[in-house]
Formats: C-alpha cells, structure tokens, sequence
C-alpha cells in the first residue's frame, strides 16, 4: 500500500497541538500549519521545524546493548529482546516484582501510555511506574480534583479566551511555550504573574513580580483585597461552592501591605489585578509551571482557583480557571495509567471498583493488581537501593537532563543492574542503558493525543520507520511474551489498543468510551468525557465546556481550599544569596533531546545561559557574556551570563534544556509537594561567580 504524500495531524511538541498538513515530497518532508481552532494557520518555531526531527544524523535505527567492554553494540531484535526479558526475569526472581520498575513520558500517544501501565502491572506484577508528567502538571492535576471533582486543564475551548476581558497568566510564558496561544489573548487585558519580564508579561496590561516561592503569599493576598472590597460573587458563593468560611480565615491575615513584605509586589498593583478580574464581564485564571513546580505548589494552585472561585469565575461561560498543560500528550498521557497511583480513565488504583473494572477488561483478577508505588522522582532516587528497583525501563523520556537533583538522579540509574531506554535519539538517559530500543517517532506511527483542553486528536503517519525501528507497542508486546504473557493481551495496532482503551475508561471521569477513531477521522472535535450512550440514538458530542450544569463532586459544588503560605523548602543564606528559578526558551524543548537536533533551533539558542540583573553582576564580578558557575547546595551547572535590567536583584534565572555541565537541574531541590509529589524546580538558593576554569562544554 503506497505511502500518502500528505496527511492531516499535529505538530509533535506541546499540549496546544497545533494542527499542521504534513507532506513528503522528492524524498523529504515538510509541513505548514492548517486552520485548525487552536492555532489558526499559525506555528512556531519549533512546529515549522519539526520535519528535521525525522532524519537527524543519529537516529537510532538499531537496537543496541551494552558490550563486555562497556561499548553500547549493534544487535539484532531478538536478542536486545531476549537480553531485556532474562534480565527481568533474573531480577524479579532474586528481588520480587517490584524490583523492576517504568517510567513513562508524557509526550507518548494515549495508546502507548495506556499499554505501558497495563504492561507494567501485569507482565511485570510491579507497582513501580510513573512518568515525566509528574513533574509538569502534578500540582494543577491535585488542586483542580480537590476543588472541582475532575481535572482537565482547560475544561474549556482555547477558542473561548478570544473573547476574555481579562486573563490572568500565573507562572506562564505562554509567548514562548505556546506562541500560537497568544493570537487568543489578544483582546484581554492581560495580568502576568512572573518573577522575570518575559515576553509573555512584555505585553501585559499588569506584571505583577514576586519573589520566586511567595506565589502562594500573593493569591491569599488578592483574594483578601477582593473580599474586604466587595468584589465576591456572593450568589455564586452560596449557590455553588463549600469551604469559603474557612478559605477566608487563612487569607484574612494576609492584608496588602503584608503581602508587599513578602512577594515585592506593591499594595496598588495587587489592588489594580484585583478590580481588573472583578470589573470584568468575562474573566479567566490560568496556571502554568511557575506557579506549580514547587513543594507547596498544590497549594498555590489552589490558592489561585480560591480567587477564581471568590469571583464566580469556573463553570460560568465566558468565564473560568484552568491550567496550561506543558507535554505534547500531558493530559492524556495522565488519564490511562502511567502514573504511579492511576488505572485507566483517570480511575484512582485504590479504588476496590476501579479495580474490579479495570481487572475485567484485561481478564484478570482484581486482587492481582498492585497497589499505589513511588511518584516519579522518589522513584527515581530509590534507584539501586536496597529496598528499591534494581532495573528500569524508560519510554519517552530523558530523567538525565530532566529531573531536579540531576547529579543524584544520574548516580542512581548508573547504580541500576538493567537501563531499558526505547527512544529515537540518543538521549542522556539513552547513552546510560545497557540496552536502547529504537521506536518510531511522531510522523511513523498513528494514535491519539488529547490536548490540554480534553480534546481528542488524530495523530496520523505519513512515512514508514526505518527498517530497524519498532512501535513502543511492539516493543511492549515482544518483552510481554517473553515474560509469559498472552501475545493477545499486548495489540501491536493502535486502533485496537484504543478500543480497549474505550472499554477501560468507560464510566470513569476521563470516559473516552464514545470516541472512536472512525468519528476522530470524520472531523468531529471530540472532547472527554464523552461516554458511550448505545440507547440515547445520537452518540454523546463530547463535553468541550465542563462544569456549566455543576462542578464533577456529588452534591455539584466546588471546593474552596484551606490553604495557607509557607515558605520555600529551601531560602537564601549568606552562603547561597540568590534564588535561582528555571523554564523554557522558545527554541527548545523540554530536555532538548529532539530540539538541539535541529540546526535552526540550536543556531538559536546554543547554549545554557543565566539571566542575572546589572547590578548583581556586578557584585559578583561578572561581565555579559562571561562563563558563570551557578551554585547550590546540591552541585553546580556553567552558563553565559546575559544581562537583564529587568531580573530582580535577588534572583537568576536558568534554561533547562541543556545537557553535561550545562544542566540547570544540577542545582535544582527535589523537595516534593506531599499532595502532589512535584519537586520543587522553581526556587533554590543559590549563589553566582564567575567560572573558575575555563569551561566551553554548555553547549547543546
């Protein structure tokens, strides 16, 4: 069957998923941007570049496994296979089934995703899965469950924010993460929340700046301003929402002028961003990392969606609260089972019932699943210990570059007795295994993505894999046979795997039961929960807007959250004076493995840089331009410094895209929200001079 020479899908980074026409002609591919709702005929730098990825130098195209020598070696796939499953099988029988452990990726389809756990919980019996996503939108996933009973990121149409009066942006660079986003806030006035002046707060109406880790501090402090100025949505209050007595004991004692101690944030500016919100007719509030990546992250979250709530902001049309998911697959890739405590369908593996239906559909007993294991980095830090796993399969990400702690991380998973990494790219993480699977990649493979507004997306391939290249799910199936498994129980087929994908999130709260891939490649935009309804005559159209008839808690109402600030697990001292906060470039991709691949977005932005105020440079006896050496308690990464005049003095901000002595997660805290288990990327101490030795290795 000939190959098409175009196809409709979208682009492989972020949740927004842009939808793109991608083509191949005279032997290359190239792709533009459709009109799809989200990004309307636009990309950004790295969706217009995104064909690259598909023949980059060092492709993995066969599988390898480490030699006597130590030298990673060309094998075939039966024995890079069979290499895997005897290790398994070795280490299972000396040390139990949990001594193996997954860590999955968010930016893999919902059918990887939901075989990797099955696959996890059944052909290894371990509980010791879960994935990068843990560290993006953990903390917004635990404070919108607490507070409305169900968390989709945006439980509204992107399209909606076109017609806001006023957004709030928390913690979110979106110009640089999402720029295509951007065409959507041009009408709203726009209130950013961000210790730096992005490019994102460079066309707000208000920058509101608080020192980074008193996020938390602010949004108490806003809401106090909108109660004492007679700006609640009394009605809304009462008719719709519990806990707000309580909620309003904690943000009483956070008057403005305490506030302003606190954050840096001036009395009139906080006022301003509070009778912006309340004058408008349609108002939105929206998190990102920099209000999520932090060990009381679940709390400001919460905090924000308190306000939000104060204002009869959520379920209200034209009106709401949501959260900017990060990954490629970031919703999806959190409803169907690769995190540590989930079953299919956003089902809790707690849940005796959950159980029950889950273990029905892959034809096993209740009682042989296992329980809750580590969230991702307490998983990653058990590593080789004596009471944690002794081997690690990794699909879809790069730990290595990627989580906080990095040295310690790095340490662990050269402790392991067997690195499984299945990637397209020699990753860090790749470049440490014992044995790399190559898998194919964004434009070889069908499947579905859902983006960060719940909406269901047709991945579709345009070009066969290298001959060497498998599926993640034949990768899946192969390993599972061998260690016993029914091959039946493992499909190679997309379309099959997300039909039983269908039966196992039936009647949870991300119930994908009434999708199907036929009504996805008809065109109908499909957002969860869609349930299948086999009597109501029509099939069920998807829910693009939640909460307008009620919140997802059984008696409708949302929950305020009693919630209060403390501060960073880890503060300045004489030794570590700065605080040092991390994100995204525009030209760059999460740990960069695919994106400093690519020529145009390497040319421009090559190299991990430090963005540090005039004036603390200068203190610390640095130039523009010079090599500094960023400190913590936990190691130190080397950066270019750059100078920005509008940095506050006290802070210096780092990319983390960037590998070997340039990793910004060097310095970075894994102290983890306890609700959450998200590390804390976003505030450590730290202290800036220049680089000791001449060092040139910051380079992608």
């Amino acid at each position: 069957m000939p190959e098409p020479r175009t196809v409709a899908t979208h682009c492989p980074y972020c949740a927004l998923q842009c939808g793109t026409r991608l083509s191949h002609e005279r032997g290359s591919a190239a792709v533009r941007p459709s009109d799809f709702p989200v990004n309307r005929g636009r990309l950004c730098q790295k969706g217009w570049t995104a064909p690259a990825l598909l023949d980059v130098p060092d492709r993995l195209r066969h599988p390898l496994v480490r030699s006597a020598d130590d030298e990673l070696t060309p094998v075939d796939w039966n024995t890079a296979l069979d290499t895997v499953a005897s290790g398994l099988r070795r280490i299972r029988a000396q040390h139990g089934p949990d001594a193996a452990a997954v860590f999955g990726g968010g930016g893999l389809t919902n059918e990887k995703a939901y075989l990797l756990g099955k696959f996890a919980r059944l052909a290894l019996g371990t509980s010791q899965i879960d994935y990068n996503g843990r560290f993006c939108m953990s903390s917004a996933a635990a404070a919108g469950t607490a507070a409305f009973g169900l968390d989709r990121g945006l439980p509204f149409p992107v399209t909606d924010l076109g017609q806001a009066d006023v957004v709030m942006l928390v913690g979110a660079n979106a110009a640089e993460t999402m720029p295509p986003l951007m065409q959507h806030l041009d009408r709203a006035d726009l209130i950013v929340v961000d210790p730096r002046r992005t490019p994102t707060a460079e066309r707000a109406a208000l920058h509101l700046q608080p020192a980074p880790g008193t996020d938390l501090a602010l949004a108490l402090g806003l809401l106090h301003i909108a109660v004492v100025d007679g700006r609640c949505a009394g009605d809304y209050i009462r008719d719709r929402t519990t806990g707000f007595g309580a909620a309003w004991q904690r943000a009483m004692t956070w008057w403005p002028e305490r506030v302003e101690r606190i954050t840096g944030v001036p009395v009139s500016a906080q006022r301003r961003a509070v009778r912006m919100l309340g004058e408008a007719r349609r108002a939105y509030v929206l998190t990102g990392r920099g209000a999520e990546q932090h060990s009381k992250g679940t709390d400001t979250v919460a905090g924000f969606i308190n306000l939000a709530l104060a204002l009869g902001l959520p379920g209200r049309e034209g009106s709401g609260s949501g959260c900017l998911t990060g990954q490629g697959n970031g919703q999806g890739g959190r409803e169907h089972g690769q995190k540590a405590d989930q079953l299919p369908g956003y089902r809790l593996i707690t849940d005796p019932q959950a159980r029950a239906h889950v273990a029905g559909v892959w034809g096993v007993p209740p009682d042989s699943l296992p329980g809750s294991g580590r969230s991702a980095y307490e998983l990653l830090d058990s590593l080789g210990s004596d009471n944690g796993p002794r081997a690690l399969l990794v699909f879809g990400s790069n730990p290595a570059v990627s989580a906080p702690h990095a040295g310690r991380v790095t340490e662990r998973l050269a402790s392991l007795d067997l690195l499984v990494v299945a990637d397209f790219v020699p990753s860090e993480t790749a470049r440490m295994a014992d044995v790399v699977l190559p898998v194919t990649q964004w434009a070889e493979e069908e499947g579905t993505m859902t983006s960060l507004e719940g909406r269901v997306l047709r991945r579709r391939r345009l070009l066969s894999p290298p001959s060497g290249v498998r599926s993640d799910l034949e990768v899946l199936h192969g390993l599972a046979v061998r260690l016993g498994e029914p091959g039946h129980r493992y499909p190679t087929s997309p379309p099959e795997v997300f039909e039983e994908l269908r039966r196992a999130s039936r009647g949870g709260k991300a119930d994908y039961s009434g999708i199907s891939y036929e009504r996805l490649d008809a065109g109908e935009a499909l957002h969860w929960p869609c349930p299948d309804v086999p009597d109501a005559g029509e099939p069920h159209p998807g829910t693009p807007r939640l909460f307008l008839d009620g919140f997802a808690h059984p008696d409708g109402r949302a929950r305020f959250a009693e919630v209060d600030h403390r501060d960073a697990a880890e503060t300045a001292t004489p030794d570590h004076p700065l605080h040092a906060t991390t994100g995204r470039v525009l030209a760059q991709y999460q740990s960069g493995a695919q994106t400093r691949r690519v020529a145009a977005l390497n040319e421009a932005a090559p190299e991990a840089f430090v963005e540090v105020h005039p004036d603390t440079a200068d203190r610390a006896g640095l130039r523009d331009g010079e090599l500094a050496q960023v400190s913590s308690v936990r190691g130190s990464t080397v950066a270019r410094v750059r100078l920005v005049g509008t940095m506050r003095l006290d802070t210096v901000f780092l990319p983390f895209h960037f590998p070997g002595p340039g990793r910004a997660n060097l310095i970075t805290n894994a102290a983890l929200d306890p609700r959450s288990g998200m590390p804390e990327f976003k505030v450590c101490a730290v202290r800036i001079e220049p680089c000791p030795v001449r060092a040139t290795a910051v380079h992608a």
